[in-house]
């Protein structure tokens, strides 16, 4: 296997990335790692060839502590440091994109970053897009060498890239536990030729020998974050016994490489093409592992071994929802089983309006809805009301030429129309649909039935001549609130 791979015209990585996440745990008691003294463990895993990091905003002192090594590392050009911007739900401004950029740059001592990966919390509210748009801006401004984004579902992945973003990974969890990269999400990538960054791919360190056999450990404190975090993904795919049998068939197949469980998890999931690199957490200080990760690139999986692997992996339950969804709709599988520790509250995406005792409108800004004077959505008493919505933001169409970014991010719409007058998707009683070429009636409808799937709406579809030359659909929803 190659060891490395080209991301994009400037950005070629190891198959194996070193992730500093634990950074984050280490100073969760609110003591602050030395920099210059936690720096130096990083030249270890660079002089063995693990030459890339990643980190985050939010990940302690990493960016400061990577930044270090990187301008004291004798061959500092072999070096590339990821990082990844997570802000929090609410309004963002180019000041404000601008600023998150510089606070990195500045905390790694860099003049450019060489992948910034960013985080969307609610896809209902357009901020996210906006964020890309402005980080696509300091890319061209030379502040940002590549652009990609962390923990993004099909769907959305696909408005950014028909919208015009040009982004190069997304950065996913993905494991022998977690497996819904290997769906949608890997045709998108091949489509588009975007790479995967696959972190949680030792599911914590369960996906290890020293797991093998031993007893299941409760969900609390005594685990780190990490751990607490994967404890729910194996409980969520079907429990201690099943991911027990799923060890027992990873280890004979270890024994048959000279190698350990861990090794043969990351391989098998470096089999997807679409798959540049794993991502393994390092405890820097504690490099016991560095020189048996090397034999990564040395496992040649047969055949036999991939389906005796696959036939484990169908026998556990599937992780519910797309790439992501654990960040945005429950079962919420964090470590704390919520978002707590990463928010307190989700605002509203429109304001209301009130107009009386009984009504509220909410309007989303567009120049239509201004030059018509109607609203984005009229709420009369326990009945909520959503105007035909096309693919607008600003002066944007999102999703150029393509139906199923446009219905997407149609649906969204009319979601943070209803959810910002006290309703939920699931309150959606009624949809009508409007499609311009015919030919894309059933990529539409087949994206209205996943989105709404469950909920089941009453539904009608039909061709229409619509105004606006790139608008390819058109949706207008009911909702009652119970």
């Amino acid at each position: 296997m190659n060891n490395h791979i080209k991301i994009s015209d400037s950005l070629e990585v190891p198959r194996v990335l070193i992730g500093l996440w634990q950074i984050a745990d280490m100073e969760k008691n609110g003591s602050i790692l030395n920099p210059n003294k936690t720096a130096k463990y990083m030249e270890e895993y660079a002089n063995n060839g693990f030459t890339t990091f990643d980190m985050a905003d939010h990940y302690g002192s990493s960016e400061i502590i990577a930044g270090v090594f990187k301008n004291n590392y004798e061959n500092k050009e072999k070096i590339n440091l990821l990082t990844k911007w997570v802000p929090k739900p609410g309004k963002i401004t180019k000041e404000s994109t601008r600023e998150a950029v510089l606070k990195s740059l500045k905390r790694m001592n860099q003049s450019q970053i060489d992948l910034m990966q960013f985080h969307a919390w609610q896809y209902s509210d357009p901020n996210w897009i906006d964020a890309l748009f402005y980080l696509s801006e300091l890319q061209e401004e030379g502040l940002i060498k590549n652009l990609g984004v962390t923990n993004f579902d099909t769907a959305h992945l696909r408005i950014a890239l028909t919208s015009g973003i040009k982004l190069v990974s997304n950065q996913i969890c993905y494991s022998l536990l977690d497996n819904r990269a290997s769906y949608q999400m890997s045709k998108l990538c091949e489509e588009f030729n975007i790479k995967i960054l696959a972190f949680g791919t030792l599911a914590g360190g369960f996906l290890s020998n020293k797991w093998l056999g031993a007893k299941e450990p409760k969900l609390s404190s005594d685990l780190n974050w990490s751990q607490m975090k994967y404890k729910r993904f194996i409980d969520v795919t079907g429990g201690w016994n099943k991911f027990q049998d799923l060890l027992k068939v990873i280890y004979k197949i270890s024994l048959k490489y000279d190698t350990s469980i861990s090794n043969v998890s990351s391989r098998f999931i470096l089999e997807n093409k679409n798959v540049a690199s794993v991502i393994i957490g390092a405890r820097l200080g504690e490099n016991q592992y560095l020189s048996d990760n090397r034999s990564i690139y040395e496992i040649n999986l047969s055949d036999y071994d991939k389906e005796l692997i696959t036939k484990s992996l169908n026998l556990l339950e599937t992780v519910p929802g797309d790439c992501g969804d654990e960040y945005r709709k429950p079962p919420y599988l964090p470590a704390s089983g919520d978002l707590s520790h990463h928010l307190n509250s989700i605002p509203k995406v429109y304001k209301p309006v009130k107009i009386n005792d009984k009504r509220e409108n909410v309007s989303s800004q567009t120049t239509w809805e201004e030059m018509a004077s109607y609203s984005r959505a009229v709420k009369y008493g326990n009945k909520i009301f959503v105007s035909g919505t096309t693919a607008t933001h600003d002066n944007k169409v999102i999703g150029i030429n393509d139906p199923v970014a446009q219905t997407n991010f149609i649906i969204d719409k009319i979601e943070a129309a209803v959810t910002s007058l006290g309703g939920q998707l699931n309150d959606i009683v009624r949809t009508r649909i409007f499609v311009k070429n015919i030919d894309d009636w059933k990529s539409i409808a087949e994206t209205h039935g996943t989105r709404f799937k469950g909920i089941n709406p009453a539904n009608t579809l039909v061709q229409a001549d619509l105004v606006g030359e790139h608008y390819l659909v058109e949706i207008e929803a009911d909702a009652i609130i119970d």
